[in-house]
């Protein structure tokens, strides 16, 4: 920052996720996990009093970088769907005391080794809470070790769950280490034929597109595919956004909340505005939500993401609503910037939680487009990439939050900025 306030703005900063003013007070037919599970901060506030609260921190948070009257901020946009919304969760084994009985879910509130198992969890389809259910079951009866972090010594690591909420179709995966000696007494193919078929036998709502094992040796405690088999159906599933289909692998980036995720991209579109003709680039892609939605207004639409398999999908995806002025790119943006031959007429960029990297910003920066989408998940990366834009000739024009995650403290925003020098 550049100016007199510069200061005075660094100090009024806070995460818009901070929820240390609000008390945890379990409200009346809450969750029952509310204030032991690790999330959903906010649900004991009337969904109308949390967008109030996001809307005010978004604020908050451009007015440390954006002077207050010189830009339209459009408020915030809440989610068609306050309970349920969630596509995708991830769960993990372990116990909720030392050495208690297995527990399958969501970390406890403030720890980073005790887990709750969340039956009754509200943000998710209750074929979610079915699934999860039957899993601790069965590994519980089979007395199968979970991996314990420290020790890095067992089998079971994560539940990885995704549900589709236009299609109904269900991709369930099973993450392990591949140390078989904690599979159980029969033989870990056994073990996993049997959890299968338990699934299979499940009374859900939707339908099983697919059941996974995957192996995961890493030593941190992330979600990752050191190699996948299909123990039924198919490695993908299909969800509907705004006229088009998309196949969504495991690990393939897809918003959390289908139908959060059509509001969001109306918005992104509407800044987007006429592209006719035009080259979009779409930086940091993912399955090629965003190129997609924008390729039939557009002459080319150039996405680049760095996870080789949601790039395969979103290809894939292309091919599925015959799109052809598409192009999807491996690698990352800081590296692939300079070797692409396009110049876009408009960029869109939707990072990770940190968002762009310092060098990267700079290239594209540098390509001198005249107006720029920017579709944050966390609100502070936001800002600070928004001060060095500020500072290299770019104006913000308008911003508005989009809820995609109720009940918790996260919010994605929506930033159009427009280059005057």
């Amino acid at each position: 920052m550049c100016d007199h306030k510069a200061q005075e703005r660094k100090s009024r900063r806070k995460d818009a996720g901070d929820s240390g003013a609000f008390p945890l007070e379990t409200p009346k037919e809450a969750c029952p996990h509310f204030g032991i599970c690790g999330g959903c901060i906010y649900q004991s506030l009337p969904y109308e009093e949390q967008l109030k609260i996001k809307e005010n921190q978004i604020k908050n948070l451009l007015d440390t970088v954006v002077e207050d009257g010189t830009y339209e901020f459009q408020g915030i946009k809440g989610s068609p769907q306050p309970e349920g919304y969630r596509n995708k969760m991830e769960f993990s084994f372990g116990d909720e005391v030392k050495d208690g009985p297995l527990a399958l879910g969501m970390h406890k509130r403030g720890s980073f080794y005790d887990i709750v198992t969340t039956p009754h969890c509200r943000i998710v389809h209750p074929d979610f809470c079915k699934i999860l259910v039957a899993t601790k079951d069965y590994f519980a009866m089979k007395e199968t070790a979970f991996y314990k972090k420290l020790q890095h010594k067992g089998y079971l690591r994560h539940l990885l769950v995704r549900r589709a909420v236009k299609t109904g179709e269900i991709l369930v995966d099973l993450i392990t280490s591949t140390q078989r000696q904690y599979a159980g007494v029969d033989g870990e193919t056994a073990l996993l034929e049997g959890w299968r078929d338990v699934i299979l036998a499940l009374d859900l709502e939707g339908t099983l597109a697919g059941i996974l094992h995957t192996e995961n040796d890493s030593l941190s405690d992330v979600v990752q595919n050191d190699g996948t088999q299909i123990l039924y159906g198919q490695d993908c599933f299909y969800e509907e956004l705004l006229g088009l289909r998309f196949c969504i692998s495991p690990f393939s980036f897809f918003q959390t909340n289908s139908l959060g995720a059509e509001v969001l991209y109306e918005t992104a579109r509407s800044y987007v505005g006429e592209t006719k003709d035009k080259v979009v680039f779409d930086l940091y892609s993912g399955t090629g939500t965003i190129a997609q939605i924008l390729a039939p207004v557009a002459s080319k639409v150039v996405g680049v993401e760095i996870v080789e398999e949601a790039v395969e999908a979103a290809r894939k995806n292309a091919q599925i609503n015959e799109l052809e002025n598409c192009r999807f790119i491996a690698g990352d943006v800081l590296k692939i910037i300079d070797e692409l031959e396009d110049k876009p007429d408009l960029i869109v960029v939707d990072p990770p939680r940190d968002g762009i990297h310092p060098k990267a910003l700079g290239k594209i920066i540098d390509f001198g487009v005249g107006r720029m989408v920017y579709i944050s998940c966390k609100p502070t990366s936001l800002v600070r990439d928004l001060a060095v834009l500020q500072e290299r000739g770019y104006r913000v024009e308008k911003v508005c939050g989009v809820d995609m995650f109720p009940g918790t403290g996260n919010c994605e925003t929506v930033c159009l900025l427009s280059r005057i020098r």
